[in-house]
């Protein structure tokens, strides 16, 4: 069962003049419902996903900039005021662990996270912190390879997952090892609320996808996404597509 099972918003609480009101996909006529273990937000720049995204994140506790609840830090104020309209509708039950992933601030999260564990080692050796990160420093790593190794040491089963474009940081194999990684602590309890334009994240079988385009938040199939129709448009007509789009 998915800790959150819908999200509603309370347009009362935003301001007369917010921009927020001029996205129409968060005009929301019912509750938007989030009863997967994996929901997509999907859609094009501005249709409001990943304002909505974190709107839900910081409604729940999360600092706005990401990491785990416990976080606080800020480097640029920038989230909007979604956040105080943003209405979660819970199931019974907690989840075991949280966090809230989103690649435009991920280097400020991996510094936090080092930070903070590091802070708090006790007796424990700096051998012992890194081995939950790919054994080494996260700043030491390729962006890629400490996006990922950031995911595999904190997401765990029965735990709540928000992501924010997570592809934007991976290779296309490691967007897949992401993928097996979701599906298997999903299987075990986890919810995932992602925001993405992956064709191969928006993939994973038994995911909803809800599609922000066409101005209203809507389910939409996986083959129907632009993602998906764009990278098989490039794929199988490739030449054609190039002369249409240089001129050449």
């Amino acid at each position: 069962m998915p800790f959150i099972r819908a999200v509603d918003i309370d347009w009362d609480e935003v301001s007369p003049d917010s921009y927020l009101r001029d996205i129409p996909a968060l005009r929301l006529e019912e509750p938007l419902r989030l009863e997967h273990g994996v929901t997509f937000f999907v859609g094009e720049n501005g249709t409001g996903k990943s304002t909505l995204l974190e709107g839900i994140a910081v409604a729940w506790g999360f600092n706005p900039e990401g990491g785990g609840r416990n976080y606080r830090f800020s480097t640029y104020d920038s989230h909007s005021e979604l956040h105080r309209a943003v209405r979660i509708v819970r199931n019974p039950g907690k989840p075991r662990h949280s966090y809230f992933l989103r690649a435009e601030s991920f280097y400020n999260v991996a510094s936090k996270a080092e930070e903070y564990r590091l802070s708090g080692l006790g007796e424990s050796s700096e051998q012992d912190f890194y081995a939950r990160y790919g054994g080494k420093a996260l700043h030491h790593q390729s962006h890629g390879e400490s996006f990922m190794h950031l995911a595999e040491g904190e997401f765990r089963p029965g735990g709540l997952y928000l992501l924010d474009e997570p592809e934007a940081a991976l290779s296309p194999q490691r967007q897949l090892s992401l993928l097996a990684l979701i599906h298997d602590l999903t299987r075990q309890g986890a919810q995932f609320i992602i925001a993405s334009h992956s064709p191969i994240l928006l993939g994973l079988p038994g995911a909803c996808i809800l599609s922000f385009d066409d101005g209203a938040a809507h389910p939409c199939q996986w083959r129907d996404t632009e993602s998906y129709r764009v990278t098989e448009l490039f794929i199988n007509q490739r030449e054609r597509l190039l002369r249409q789009l240089l001129g050449d």
